[in-house]
C-alpha cells in the first residue's frame, strides 16, 4: 500500500510539472488546454515574435494571462491609445479577414454628423457618399441626403455614434430650409446586407481653364480592384489622345488597405517611372521591423523583404509634375503612404483638413495550430519613403496646404466640379473657381460639425489600416 501511494504520488507530481512550448512560451498543459491562460500565452509570444515595440512589452509575469484574451491583447500594447492607436484583436479570424477585404455587412453608407441647432444637444446625418450595389443605393439614398431620425428616435450627441447599427432601420429624411433642420416626412426601410466593397466611387475628366483634369475618389486599397485602378489610369492616359493635364485625387474617406496597392497607385501616377525602374538607387519605400523579425527575414537574403522599387505601369501617367490629394482626418494608412511615397519626386498639392497619422502598418496573425480562432491584427512595421522620410505618424498627421472643412451644406455629388473639396483644386489649377455654365453657385451653409471623421454604419468600415501578407 505505502508503495501504491509514492508511486501515485509520483504521478501527480509528475503531470503537474509537464509544460508544452506553444510558438515560444511555456504554459502548463497548453497541449489540450483552450483555457484563457492557454490562449494570452500563445498572444503574448506571437507579439513578442512581430510586434513593432515588442521591447517595450511588460514581462509576461506582471500580466493576468486569466484575463479574457480580446482584453489581454490591449493590456501588453506599448502605450495603448498614444504610441499604439492602432493594434486590434478580433475574436474572429474569419471576420477580420473579411473586414480587411471589405466584406461586411452594411447599409453602406458614411456620414458626417452636424449640430441640428445651437443647443449642440440634436444631431443630423448628411451622408457623405453610398456604396455601389449597396441596401442604401437599392433604396435610392444618395449623397448629401439628410437624416433626421432612426427608428422614430431623435439623433443626439449620446447615441450619434451607434445609432445606426441595428440590422433593419427605419430612416427619416430631412432638409435644411432657411438655416433649420426639419423634416421631410419621407422614412425609408432599409436592412443591411453583406455587401463586397467597391471602393471606387467616381472617376471623370473636367475641362477647365484650358487644362484636362482627371478626378478619382477611392475609398479603400482593395487588391480585388487593382484592375480596375489601371482601367482608370489608362482611360486618363488616353483622354482625347494626348491625356490629363492634372490629377485630382480624393482621399477623404480613405482609412487605408493593402500596401501592394497603395504602391500600385503611387506607380500609376508618378511622374518618369520608367527612368526609375531599375535604378538601385531609387526606390519607392521602405519596411522596418523589430530586432528579432529583422534577423528573421535579414537570412532569406532578400532586399524585397524590407526595399519595394518602382514597378512598371503601361497605364502610368508619366508627365505630371503635380499631384492634388484632397484629405480629411478619415485619411489614413495607406492613403498617407500615397502621399508620402510621391512626395520626393513630384509636387503633393494637399487640401482639406490634415490626415489621421498612421506611418505604421501590420499583417494578420492567427494560430497556426487551429486552438483558438483570435485574428491579431498588430503593427509590425513602420513605413518610411525613399529619403527615409516618415514624420508624419502623429495625431496632425500630414498639414494641408489649403486647409478646407467639409462642412458646407447642401453637398453636391463626388465629382461634380461644383463641390467643395474638388471646386478647390480647379480653382488652384486655372485660378478661377469653377462656375457651370457661368451661373454661380447655389449659396452654401457652414454648419458646425459633431466630429470632423465621417462615420460608417458598421464600425467595421471606420477601422485604419495598411497591411502586407505575413512572410512567415
Amino acid at each position: 500500500m505505502r508503495f501504491f501511494i509514492w508511486v501515485l504520488l509520483m504521478m501527480i507530481l509528475s503531470s503537474a510539472c509537464k509544460k508544452t512550448i506553444i510558438d515560444g512560451v511555456s504554459s502548463a498543459n497548453t497541449s489540450t488546454d483552450n483555457s484563457d491562460s492557454a490562449a494570452n500565452s500563445w498572444i503574448y509570444s506571437t507579439m513578442k515574435d512581430y510586434y513593432l515595440w515588442s521591447d517595450s512589452m511588460p514581462n509576461i509575469n506582471t500580466t493576468n494571462l486569466n484575463t479574457k484574451p480580446t482584453d489581454y491583447f490591449y493590456t501588453i500594447l506599448n502605450n495603448y491609445g498614444n504610441t499604439d492607436r492602432f493594434s486590434w484583436i478580433d475574436s474572429s479570424a474569419t471576420n477580420l479577414t473579411n473586414q480587411l477585404n471589405g466584406l461586411n455587412t452594411i447599409l453602406g453608407i458614411k456620414y458626417n454628423a452636424f449640430y441640428a441647432d445651437l443647443s449642440k444637444n440634436n444631431v443630423v446625418f448628411v451622408i457623405a457618399y453610398v456604396l455601389k450595389g449597396s441596401a442604401a443605393e437599392k433604396a435610392g439614398l444618395v449623397r448629401g441626403d439628410i437624416i433626421i431620425k432612426v427608428d422614430g428616435q431623435s439623433i443626439t450627441t449620446s447615441n450619434y455614434t451607434n445609432i445606426l447599427q441595428n440590422q433593419s432601420l427605419r430612416i427619416e429624411l430631412g432638409s435644411l430650409n432657411n438655416n433649420i433642420f426639419t423634416s421631410t416626412g419621407t422614412i425609408i426601410p432599409i436592412t443591411k446586407t453583406v455587401l463586397q466593397t467597391n471602393p471606387i466611387l467616381k472617376d471623370t475628366v473636367i475641362e477647365w481653364g484650358g487644362k484636362r483634369v482627371g478626378y478619382l475618389n477611392y475609398v479603400q486599397f482593395l487588391t480585388s480592384y487593382d484592375d480596375s485602378l489601371k482601367s482608370i489610369f489608362t482611360r486618363f492616359k488616353k483622354y482625347k489622345t494626348n491625356g490629363i493635364d492634372e490629377l485630382v485625387l480624393d482621399l477623404r474617406y480613405n482609412g487605408g488597405g493593402y500596401v501592394t496597392s497603395s504602391d500600385l497607385l503611387t506607380n500609376l501616377i508618378v511622374k518618369d517611372l520608367n527612368a526609375k525602374i531599375g535604378n538601385s538607387g531609387i526606390f519607392m519605400n521602405q519596411k522596418i521591423y523589430n530586432t528579432s523579425y529583422t534577423a528573421v527575414l535579414k537570412k532569406e537574403n532578400q532586399a524585397s523583404n524590407f526595399i519595394t522599387n518602382f514597378q512598371f505601369q503601361a497605364a502610368n501617367l508619366g508627365n505630371l509634375n503635380r499631384v492634388f490629394i484632397l484629405t480629411s482626418n478619415n485619411t489614413a494608412s495607406a492613403s498617407e503612404l500615397v502621399i508620402n511615397n510621391l512626395k520626393p519626386f513630384m509636387n503633393v498639392v494637399l487640401i482639406g483638413e490634415h490626415t489621421y497619422g498612421k506611418n505604421v502598418g501590420s499583417f494578420t496573425i492567427t494560430d497556426s495550430k487551429k486552438r483558438w480562432d483570435f485574428g491579431l491584427q498588430p503593427i509590425t512595421f513602420k513605413i518610411a519613403n525613399s529619403l527615409g522620410e516618415s514624420n508624419y505618424g502623429t495625431v496632425n498627421g500630414f498639414t494641408p496646404d489649403y486647409i478646407l472643412l467639409d462642412n458646407a451644406l447642401p453637398y453636391k455629388q463626388l465629382g461634380d466640379p461644383g463641390e467643395t473639396y474638388f471646386n478647390q483644386a480647379l480653382s488652384l489649377i486655372s485660378g478661377v473657381a469653377y462656375k457651370s455654365f457661368g451661373v454661380d453657385q447655389i449659396v452654401k451653409l457652414k454648419k458646425a460639425q459633431v466630429q470632423k471623421t465621417a462615420i460608417g454604419d458598421n464600425l467595421n468600415m471606420d477601422k485604419k489600416d495598411m497591411f502586407i501578407e505575413q512572410k512567415h
